[in-house]
């Protein structure tokens, strides 16, 4: 902090602590939401020979327009999307970022509901939107009659919505996306919903993809991190309407997806069918943690995710520190009582559910 207070930052970056969890060298990582299956044999062999193909044109500016990555995006989401209803970047997070700097912005605010998705008032501190942290009930549901009243209070520019949420797992119903995006209607609000765990969640639990037809304004966002296991080469995208990513070309870095980038997610893209097989075992370990804390007394939410939010904990950094110190590392997200661990294969799942039932019993 003294090396940057001697430079001439901005005022209102002066005292903020950039974004990030604890990457630690242990056994059992359980922390950042990856998908610990890793990649399958068929995908990975896909991944290497079209990056390899990709390697005799290294030496000149990838496609733009990503236009093969995005006709096989929209294939991938269906909803009779097309490619012209598509964006990608580096992460859903530049996605993210890159919505803020065409529709946020100085002058302008950005409303989410925490406890969600820590990266929102980052993102929207470093386009220099005015961020509005918004209220959710003491159970952390979110209401449509909720979210609507104070999309209409505050009226913002911007709404971000996150289902499932970000920690506690939960997923929104359209009726809330709707009555947000009808609240909006006086401001109007660009409404992000990010889906970054979409393809985790139950069966029957609605995506706002169905919503898009007939709302100019409402972006889906999406991710390759989670499910299809790409975390290491961040791939984000966006469905919206054709005119949203009109707008994002306004502001996007020239060739902001690389060669090699667009490659590796054209062939996950390709072999969906292994690396989704994943998605399936996850949930079904996810599943089980559920079960199994709340027989241990223990408050879990309901997870349409890859995690489990759970409560309950009168000692939450013992907890913590306790499991790290059996080598297995889970997240601890700031809320008292309370932790967040990554559904990760069976014998991770066994290995963090025997050390914290021994924890617990001590």
């Amino acid at each position: 902090m003294e090396r940057l207070n001697s430079l001439p930052l901005r005022d209102d970056l002066r005292g903020q602590h950039p974004y990030g969890a604890p990457q630690l060298d242990v056994p059992i990582l359980l922390n950042v939401n990856e998908n610990t299956h890793g990649v399958p044999e068929d995908a990975r062999e896909a991944i290497l020979k079209a990056v390899d193909a990709a390697l005799t044109g290294l030496n000149r500016y990838p496609d733009r327009e990503f236009t093969e990555l995005r006709r096989a995006l929209a294939g991938y989401l269906g909803h009779g999307l097309g490619e012209d209803n598509i964006w990608a970047a580096n992460g859903s997070n530049e996605v993210l970022q890159q919505i803020l700097q065409a529709f946020g912005g100085p002058g302008r605010s950005a409303l989410s509901f925490p406890p969600t998705y820590s990266m929102y008032p980052l993102l929207a501190s470093g386009t220099g939107t005015r961020y509005i942290a918004g209220e959710r009930a003491d159970n952390y549901d979110l209401s449509a009659a909720s979210a609507a009243e104070q999309v209409s209070r505050h009226a913002p520019n911007i709404v971000i919505l996150c289902s499932p949420n970000n920690p506690t797992g939960t997923a929104l119903g359209a009726d809330v996306v709707e009555a947000v995006y009808e609240a909006g209607e006086a401001s109007q609000a660009i409404v992000i919903v990010d889906e970054a765990y979409a393809e985790f969640a139950h069966t029957g639990t609605p995506s706002a993809l169905s919503l898009l037809p007939g709302r100019e304004r409402l972006i889906v966002s999406r991710t390759m991190s989670k499910a299809f296991a790409l975390a290491g080469a961040r791939l984000g995208y966006l469905a919206a309407a054709p005119e949203i990513a009109d707008a994002l070309r306004l502001v996007r870095l020239p060739y902001h997806l690389s060669a090699i980038t667009q490659a590796a997610a054209l062939a996950a893209l390709q072999n969906s069918t292994s690396l989704l097989a994943n998605v399936e075992a996850i949930k079904v370990q996810r599943d089980r943690i559920v079960q199994e804390l709340r027989g241990m007394g223990l408050r879990p939410a309901p997870s349409d995710s890859n995690f489990v939010f759970f409560g309950g904990l009168q000692e939450p950094h013992r907890i913590w520190q306790g499991l790290l110190d059996k080598g297995v590392l889970i997240r601890d997200v700031g809320i008292p009582g309370h932790l967040r661990v990554t559904a990760g294969t069976e014998a991770e799942t066994t290995a963090f559910l025997t050390s914290l039932r021994t924890l617990l019993a001590a």
